[in-house]
């Protein structure tokens, strides 16, 4: 089965040949220059061949079609210019610790360009049989096909793993004596099956490999999508070196990284989620089933804090004077779309008031714990698991850490420092054991574009001058305050920091969720995202009423006021949204299913309009409370916890979550569910799911929902009083409205066709809208701009520059409004930021604007 990619098309393209061959391990080792905003280096790739890969005997005929086929040419060798660091002479009783990487050598000057023939195509490609007629009588040779982007690739080498001392332990020959492919493939089969408990050993010899003299160019050919690498004569994955270097270098333009200032001015970098995950920052594997380890030694300018998903806390090396050196790794095998980094002049925020030992004392035992203190023998692949380590099991709050540029380290003592031990703490009563061991923080720059390609589907709506059409997808989908999933560490935006505690806590623990859903446990399949972000969702309301100690009720209340809030979103998406986009399995029995190579597409991957939308986000969140109501919260958070055991360090589709809850629960309690009845209503159809519509025509409205109501009665009230008041006339009294209400009621008044200056005035003072988080201050900002509020347009554009993503839909309504005087706010608040605003907003931005 060939993949064949309409290149208009808005499928993502996963091009990796993972059936036949997958990557164990990578090593990075990376320089990252800010003056020409380029990372480059080499990646050391150790691989595995697959066990479905047969042997493929094309004829000449299939191989090439003709002679002048430009897909059949690959980079000849040439001679190198890349002086290889030679291989050191390690001891093997160094401990793990101690060992250092050594820094590469000489950058290529050859060809700054790019690759022996990097020439990029923009068509189609088929899976792994990418053929080429080149001397080896007619034979085809295996190809490892990388997903890549926006790179410059500049050699491919095989490493020579023999050369490194003490490898003799890895061959079944006491010594080595004639070194060959197969010798050497032998080594690193040896190497990546070592068992958990020497997973220090392993690194080490990881280091080691990645460190050994090259032993011949690989041919290689690049075009939109992927990487190809060849060996002349290696016909299987079998035969293929299973340790081979790229020397590769970033663009700037690269789509997987952010180069930006802080909002102190200092220079960073960041990647970011965008679609195409992380091959535009270095070649490697991106579907999910590709699980894999990681180190990486990045070097970068003294002044510089480098932070990575890694089990350990790096502290910087000194290298030279001015340059140092940041070391991490991962032993938990992940998919390489969560490899994160992030470089910048970044301070770490200390806790100021207590420790964060102290907090974890105050909590009581959870009597829940008694579900998942022993796990039994875990289902996954082998690595060093925390589910197996009884402290681990028992620790409420992992060790982190804040970074955050220096004007901000006040705002995250004061707010988010205050947070993470209770939030932690929440996660594991409810789900017990934390996957992972530690977590770093990040404060990304005021651009964090939490919009990510959106560009196109957002200046067409605007630039309908729709306002109706444009405001729901706003209200859907806007607030995404926090970076896709990465393990150990979590980029949070500025914007949770301001107006109090329940934004940050709320997004805090959204991506705490994350660590045992969408990381701990993953999506077999991309396009089923609603196992990540749906739990995420549903979770983050329990963990945050934990968090805040909440009575029963209390919490039974603000878990409504939320579903209420969340039901007017869904709701405004399902009336503005493709029905093809609304469907959370579109796949459906094709799930899962990938080409012979393991190549395939993420449906809708690249199309604008799915950045926008949040309907895995609301339809998975709303089917898993329709799934814990009919339950009950203790049966079905029993169940999460054994589910979470048994899954854990695993990709999983939606049916292996469903047959697992329905074996799980008593007849009486499963009330006619069936797999195939939430298929057909929650997963494989568009619109509303029957079962939320009678659920919600029928329940009766939330006591907090119930206050904003009255609220809203008394300010419509007031906006119908004449200017000048009878004296009798009593004057109104508004209650005090927690942040979620406050949301709820600007909603509610931005459904009004007027509201006069007066009330407006009157309502910023009541509610000191503009100290609110960020949630109520963009509701606060239509309703200036929707009734030309002038005396608030400072309000605005305090938003517009400090909070660059969530803005752009403001810049749509001040545009739209053809207002002169609010058109000349929004172009002169863009000329102040553009220059720092992520690139795809600022092109829809500049769209709207000119």
């Amino acid at each position: 089965m060939d993949i064949q990619l309409d290149p208009a098309g808005d499928d993502l393209p996963l091009m990796a040949n993972t059936s036949h061959i997958l990557v164990k391990h990578y090593v990075l080792d990376l320089d990252v220059d800010f003056e020409s905003q380029v990372i480059e280096g080499t990646i050391v790739l150790f691989l595995e061949d697959g066990n479905r890969f047969k042997k493929q005997n094309s004829s000449i005929e299939e191989a090439c079609q003709s002679k002048s086929n430009k897909a059949c040419k690959f980079g000849m060798p040439e001679p190198c210019h890349v002086p290889v660091t030679n291989a050191r002479t390690f001891s093997s009783e160094m401990e793990y610790d101690d060992f250092a990487i050594c820094s590469k050598g000489e950058k290529d000057t050859s060809d700054k360009d790019g690759n022996h023939d990097n020439q990029e195509h923009a068509s189609g490609i088929s899976s792994s049989k990418y053929c080429c007629d080149t001397g080896n009588h007619g034979s085809e040779d295996f190809l490892l096909v990388l997903d890549c982007c926006d790179l410059s690739v500049l050699k491919v080498e095989e490493v020579d793993v023999a050369a490194v001392p003490g490898m003799e332990k890895f061959t079944r020959s006491p010594k080595l004596t004639v070194v060959s492919e197969e010798l050497r493939n032998q080594i690193v089969r040896e190497l990546v099956t070592l068992p958990a408990n020497r997973w220090r050993e392993q690194l080490d010899y990881y280091a080691r490999c990645s460190q050994a003299p090259g032993c011949g160019e690989l041919l290689f050919d690049t075009d939109t999508w992927s990487l190809q690498i060849r060996k002349t004569g290696a016909q299987t994955a079998t035969d293929f070196p299973h340790a081979i270097r790229i020397w590769y270098k970033t663009k700037p333009e690269g789509r997987s990284v952010t180069w930006t200032s802080d909002q102190s001015g200092r220079p960073c970098v960041y990647t970011v989620g965008s679609p195409v995950n992380n091959r535009a920052l270095f070649p490697c594997q991106e579907p999910p089933v590709a699980m894999s380890t990681w180190q990486a030694t990045v070097r970068a300018a003294a002044s510089f804090v480098v932070l990575m998903s890694g089990e350990n806390s790096a502290k910087p090396t000194q290298l030279w004077e001015g340059c140092s050196s940041w070391y991490y790794y991962v032993t938990m095998p992940m998919p390489a779309s969560t490899f994160t980094i992030a470089v910048g002049c970044w301070t770490e925020v200390k806790m100021e008031t207590c420790s964060s030992a102290d907090l974890a004392t105050e909590r009581p035992f959870s009597p829940s714990e008694a579900d998942f203190r022993h796990v039994g023998v875990c289902s996954h692949m082998e690595y060093p698991c925390r589910f197996q380590n009884a402290s681990a099991t028992t620790q409420e709050i992992i060790p982190h850490r804040v970074f955050a540029p220096v004007c901000l380290t006040g705002a995250c003592q004061e707010t988010l420092m205050q947070l993470i031990p209770p939030c932690l703490s929440a996660a594991h009563s409810v789900l017990g054991t934390h996957p992972f061991s530690r977590l770093d923080v990040l404060i990304v720059p005021a651009n964090f574009p939490s919009l990510g390609m959106a560009s196109s589907f957002l200046t067409s709506v605007c630039q309908s001058q729709n306002e109706l059409t444009c405001r729901p997808f706003y209200r859907a989908s806007l607030f995404k305050f926090a970076c896709p999933s990465s393990p150990h560490i979590t980029f949070l935006s500025q914007s949770i920091l301001t107006g109090g505690s329940h934004l940050c806590g709320t997004r805090l623990c959204h991506e705490i969720a994350h660590a045992w859903f969408g990381l701990a446990l993953g999506a077999r399949d991309w396009t089923e995202e609603w196992l990540s972000e749906g739990f995420a969702s549903h979770l983050e309301d329990v963990f945050w009423a934990a968090a805040q100690q909440l009575t029963p009720h209390e919490a039974r209340e603000q878990q409504e006021l939320r579903a209420c809030l969340r039901w007017r979103r869904l709701q405004d998406e399902m009336q503005s949204s493709p029905e093809e986009m609304q469907v959370l399995r579109p796949s459906k029995d094709k799930t899962g299913h990938t080409s012979d190579s393991g190549a395939s597409v993420i449906k809708h991957g690249l199309n604008p309009e799915k950045i926008f939308m949040q309907v895995h986000y609301l339809k998975g969140y709303f089917l898993l409370r329709f799934l814990a109501e009919r339950l009950g919260d203790e049966t079905y958070f029993s169940f999460l916890r054994k589910f979470v055991h048994a899954f854990h360090g695993q990709l999983i589709l939606s049916q292996d979550f469903l047959q697992m809850l329905l074996e799980n629960i008593p007849e009486e309690k499963r009330l006619e569910l069936s797999v195939e009845n939430i298929y057909q209503d929650w997963l494989e159809s568009s619109g509303i799911p029957k079962p939320l519509q009678r659920e919600r025509h029928a329940g009766a409205e939330c006591g907090l929902a119930r206050q904003v109501r009255a609220e809203v009665t008394k300010w419509i009230r007031v906006n119908r009083r004449p200017r000048k008041r009878k004296r009798r006339e009593r004057e109104e009294v508004f209650e005090k409205l927690l942040p979620d209400q406050l949301v709820l009621l600007l909603e509610h008044l931005l459904e009004q066709k007027t509201l006069s200056p007066r009330t407006l005035q009157s309502l910023q003072r009541t509610y000191h809208l503009q100290d609110q988080d960020a949630e109520v201050r963009h509701r606060w900002c239509e309703l200036i701009v929707k009734h030309k509020f002038t005396k608030a347009y400072k309000s605005v554009e305090r938003f517009l520059q400090e909070d660059q993503a969530m803005g752009v839909y403001l810049y749509g309504e001040l545009m739209v409004s053809e207002d002169a005087r609010q058109q000349q706010l929004a172009r002169r608040c863009f000329e102040r930021t553009r220059e720092q605003m992520d690139r795809s907003s600022a092109q829809v931005v500049a769209d709207m604007l000119f």
